[in-house]
């Protein structure tokens, strides 16, 4: 039977179901005239009759009741599956892929992702961890993690993360034979320890700014990385000065294991957000991330 003929069939379904033209119809939608064509038509076609009608009910024949109980468990099935599929577009499942520095990952994103796994068992979570800036949608990503100057203008973007900032560190150790720098550019005669950038695959040029005065310092030393973790471990054990988020230390500092170096050169800024192409069809497993996410300012 061809494919356009399975509206015929459950339409006779309807009036089977109904043992009434006029009940069937009102259901279906449609006049009474055009059903009752129609179930000619299907009888006419299949070369059987289905229906006897009087004029006051209708009864099925023998092919017709043979017809209903092979339709009617099959539609079923049908209509439980549909009802099972809208289900799911409501309920938080699948995967969901970001893209985020090391900082991010470790120090933010993960503390608040990790409760929510327990609570929705049916979302994944692939974080891919990569400290250069990735085009998400040509890589397959949902989303990214970045700090909000640096994210695309056409993108949604939600703050995840306070503010914070950068600060140059040393071990007492390396510091004491050497002078304090009191001036960014007093960095370049010190070891200082490098960050390699994964997108560009330069080196991290260290930003300051001082009473609306910004400067940018390239700096030399033994070491390069490309990850701050990596650089605070080589501060600790006295190879240099690292420049590094201010979180990863201030343990270290209050220990006295590291000294803080130029703080005034080193204001605050916007920290993380996630950021994304569109608001729209965005799944119920992304709205779950995003919410988990989301920064609440004390």
């Amino acid at each position: 039977m061809a494919k356009e003929d399975f509206n015929d069939l459950l339409w006779f379904l309807a009036v089977a179901e109904e043992r009434s033209f006029t009940r069937a119809a009102a259901k279906l939608g449609i006049t009474q005239s055009t059903l009752s064509h129609t179930i000619k038509r299907l009888e006419t076609r299949m070369g059987l009759r289905l229906l006897a009608r009087t004029t006051r009910s209708v009864a099925l024949t023998e092919a017709g009741e043979r017809l209903l109980h092979s339709l009617a468990p099959r539609v079923s099935a049908i209509r439980d599956d549909l009802a099972a599929l809208t289900a799911l577009r409501d309920k938080p499942s699948g995967t969901i892929r970001i893209t985020l520095s090391d900082h991010a990952l470790e120090g933010l994103v993960w503390p608040k992702l990790e409760p929510i796994l327990s609570q929705y068992p049916d979302i994944k979570l692939e974080l891919s961890r990569d400290n250069g800036l990735r085009n998400i949608v040509e890589d397959g990503f949902d989303a990214g993690i970045r700090l909000g100057e640096s994210i695309e203008k056409d993108m949604i973007a939600v703050r995840i993360g306070p503010d914070w900032r950068l600060l140059a560190v040393a071990s007492p150790e390396y510091l004491a034979n050497r002078p304090l720098p009191q001036h960014p550019q007093e960095l370049i005669q010190h070891n200082c320890i490098n960050q390699r950038q994964t997108t560009s695959g330069g080196l991290y040029v260290w930003e300051f700014e001082k009473d609306g005065q910004e400067l940018r310092v390239r700096v030399d030393g033994q070491l390069t990385f490309n990850s701050s973790y990596s650089i605070v471990d080589a501060a600790l054990r006295g190879h240099g000065i690292g420049y590094v988020p201010d979180d990863l230390v201030t343990e270290h500092i209050r220990a006295g294991r590291l000294v803080p170096l130029l703080e005034s050169w080193s204001p605050p800024f916007a920290g993380y957000y996630i950021y994304y192409p569109s608001r729209h069809q965005n799944s119920p497993a992304f709205k779950v991330v995003v919410d988990a996410l989301r920064h609440h300012a004390l």
